[in-house]
């Protein structure tokens, strides 16, 4: 996962901020958006409400920070580490609500860019279904084939890896 998060920070020309530009790029379930820079030394990701929605589709609300009918309430006592307020612009800090969802995070400091992988429930949610995540591979003639292509037969799959 952190490999394929650093891949589409590498790759992805539209995520890339210029070094020590004043604003930064958060790619968040797969859309790159510009956000302004929180101006401070902090190594997490601030951002303004209104970034943090244009960024996630999440809100601040009463409950907890909201999108569609999923609400994540802040921990008691913690509120601190995720909301400040300077002056009349309230922030949210993005990098410490990852942390509490358990998403992946892979940020390049000298672009500008962090990317926010799926929450561990999205992203392992073939397990429970027991349905392998769809794949297209290309056999020995070059011919895709798609997993999917195979419901309700028996299919063995055979990997390998260098690492």
């Amino acid at each position: 996962m952190v490999r394929f998060l650093l891949a589409a920070i590498l790759l992805c020309p539209a995520a890339r901020a210029a070094p020590g530009a004043e604003r930064r790029v958060v790619i968040y379930d797969g859309a790159a958006t510009a956000v302004g820079a929180a101006g401070d030394e902090s190594k997490d990701l601030w951002l303004t409400l209104a970034d943090l929605t244009a960024a996630t589709r999440f809100t601040l609300k009463p409950e907890g920070v909201c999108r569609d009918e999923q609400c994540f309430p802040i921990p008691a006592g913690r509120a601190k580490e995720f909301v400040a307020q300077r002056g009349e612009v309230t922030w949210f800090n993005l990098s410490e609500f990852g942390r509490l969802l358990q998403q992946p995070v892979a940020h390049d400091a000298k672009h500008g860019v962090w990317c926010f992988g799926p929450r561990p429930s999205v992203q392992n949610a073939h397990v429970a279904s027991r349905v392998a995540p769809d794949f297209t591979l290309p056999d020995l003639k070059g011919k895709d084939h798609k997993l999917s292509d195979f419901r309700g037969k028996k299919v063995l799959l055979l990997t390998w890896a260098s690492w």
